[in-house]
């Protein structure tokens, strides 16, 4: 049996560096018995003598929390890189786990499809039915009618139906779906105000510079080239009014859409990571729907205020008077919203099917185990947690694909004379299939299964412990310092990267400091949904960006002082209302769990 050289040089520099020179041919001779190994082995298949020959040099076990450190670093690697797509870099646990000792292979493959990822489905797929049957357009064009096209009103409208919608769908779809609606208003208000413009102008169409480039200027009556300047100033400061505009609404709605999603428990994907890891260490159900919209919801109003104001200074200037004065282009851009409302027709039977349905969803998930008073799974659950937020989810789910999309005909005949049918489902294989983001599954099940071999092999302890000197600082500044870290990484990393590679250091540092995991877990998954500077950050960001009407400078500008408005926020709420609601200002009883765990 060979030695482990790898280990053994390790070893010497940790314990006894002084003799490494010493021991130098020693390494030699293993090395060259390594070799004559693999000459032993020619026969064999080339598979087998490398399991054999890692077997040898590198023993499993030897050191797992480094081996698990390799692991993530390298899947944070892929993830920065893009090397391989992402959901593909997810699977690398399920490889490397495994052939490493450090959890079985039907231990790792489990955390692919906890109740937190079946919890996520359930609200895609609602979120699928919800896009096919343009139930979401129906809303937001309704809401818009309401809210007008005052400039101010107009940027809170859009802000308040992206942040509403978000919250149910993916935030990607909203501002997908939003951002044309934007241009075309912008376009409208525009070209009517630059309509009337040369209504009162006796010079409609005659430049005569552009019109009548062979005649001098000394050619026209005084004052006529005056005028025409007059217009062209006039133009200039429509425009640049204008794009102002196109640029606000744009950066309202994308950034409207990342906060509203983490509203909701299902709003975003970061919100999922911390229930589904949380859930691994505490016996009861400390996270679910309601819970968690008392604490999110408060946080979300008062971040998207902010991001009003901001956006309205920016953009529109200071003066909200000024933004709520009526110009003729008014009744023009309304009339657009009201006929594209009217080419949707009234609402069909599957729309109103679907909007019962999710509000059934809705009302159950809030209903379910309120914290107040007892719920209607209450009773259920005496023993054991046997219904969760994923199983009304499910439920729901799959009466979509049980409910007709028309009202069912006993008798008659089809138009083209055959027998009549069966309707089809509100929700098709086809269309789910076509539309679920399954990328984003495995990404939360890679991010489980992380968090899993991280406890298993001892890292998350080993860290917990490196990090615990920041006992020594007061549990605000240590929370506002890693909010930050956070930020920064979520600008660069996917939501979901960043937030799979902090929660598990978090969880063992807070324990480690005996502090509640909740009071850093909390703000730092809040933080991974603040990527508001670049275009890479989040996929509203790029749909915006690529409308090319807004520079990089201008969305980091803008984003720059929103990432240090949500971490203040995010604090403020943790050590406020959050305390109240999640008693985070003591240690929790369930730590022994924890702790035992990792």
């Amino acid at each position: 049996m060979l030695l482990d050289s790898g280990y053994f040089l390790r070893r010497q520099v940790y314990r006894e560096p002084w003799k490494i020179g010493s021991n130098c041919v020693k390494v030699k001779q293993r090395e060259l018995r390594s070799k004559s190994l693999i000459t032993r082995l020619s026969h064999e298949s080339v598979n087998d003598a490398v399991v054999m020959i890692a077997g040898e040099l590198y023993p499993r076990g030897t050191w797992p929390e480094a081996e698990c450190a390799y692991v993530i670093l390298l899947m944070a690697v892929y993830w920065c890189t893009e090397c391989i797509p992402l959901a593909v870099t997810a699977l690398l646990p399920i490889i490397f786990f495994p052939m490493m000792g450090i959890m079985e292979s039907t231990e790792v493959c489990a955390q692919y499809l906890p109740d937190s990822n079946m919890l996520f489905i359930g609200g895609l797929l609602m979120a699928i039915a919800v896009e096919h049957w343009s139930l979401h357009k129906r809303i937001a064009l309704g809401v818009m009618l309401l809210v007008g096209v005052k400039p101010s009103l107009l940027m809170l409208g859009f802000m308040a139906i992206t942040g509403f919608l978000s919250m149910w769908i993916s935030n990607t779809a909203c501002t997908a779906m939003m951002v044309p609606i934007v241009h075309a208003l912008v376009k409208q208000l525009s070209d009517t105000e630059a309509k009337a413009e040369d209504g009162d102008s006796d010079l409609i169409g005659h430049d005569p510079v552009k019109t009548c480039t062979w005649l001098t200027l000394s050619t026209f009556p005084p004052g006529v080239y005056d005028v025409n300047s007059e217009a062209e100033t006039s133009r200039i400061k429509r425009e640049q009014k204008y794009a102002n505009l196109s640029k606000g609404l744009s950066l309202s709605v994308c950034y409207a859409a990342s906060i509203g999603g983490t509203a909701t428990l299902t709003g975003t994907a970061p919100n999922v990571i911390l229930k589904g890891q949380i859930d691994e260490y505490v016996p009861t159900n400390i996270i679910n729907f309601t819970s968690w919209f008392a604490f999110a919801f408060p946080y979300t109003i008062l971040l998207l205020g902010f991001c009003w104001l901001w956006l309205h200074y920016l953009f529109l200037g200071f003066s909200l008077k000024k933004s709520f004065v009526k110009n003729d282009g008014d009744r023009e851009a309304y009339q657009i919203m009201k006929d594209e409302y009217k080419r949707l027709g009234s609402m069909s039977f599957a729309e109103g099917c679907v909007l019962a349905v999710f509000t059934v969803l809705v009302v159950l998930w809030f209903t379910r185990e309120p914290s107040f008073i007892p719920g209607w799974a209450t009773a259920l659950n005496k023993d054991k947690p046997y219904v969760t937020d994923g199983t009304v989810a499910i439920l729901l789910s799959v009466l979509l694909f049980c409910i007709p999309s028309r009202i069912p005909r006993c008798r008659g005949t089809s138009e083209d004379g055959q027998p009549l049918s069966a309707p089809p489902a509100l929700l098709n294989w086809p269309t789910v299939h076509e539309k679920m983001p399954w990328n984003m599954i495995l990404l939360l099940g890679g991010g489980f299964a992380m968090a899993k071999g991280s406890e298993a092999s001892g890292l998350s302890k080993w860290l917990g412990d490196a990090l615990s000197p920041l006992q020594n600082i007061p549990p605000f500044a240590t929370c506002i310092l890693l909010s930050l870290l956070v930020v920064i990484f979520t600008e660069c990393l996917s939501n979901i990267a960043t937030t799979t590679l902090f929660l598990p250091i978090l969880a063992s540092m807070a324990t480690a400091i005996n502090l509640h995991p909740l009071y850093v877990m909390l703000p730092c998954t809040f933080c991974a949904s603040l990527g508001f500077m670049l275009p890479v950050a989040t996929p509203p960001n790029a749909i915006v960006f690529s409308y090319g009407n807004i520079t990089l400078m201008e969305m980091a500008k803008a984003g720059s002082v929103l990432n240090i408005m949500g971490v203040i926020i995010i604090n403020i709420a943790v050590n406020t209302w959050g305390v109240a609601l999640f008693q985070l200002n003591t240690f929790p009883s369930w730590h022994v769990m924890l702790t035992g765990s990792l």
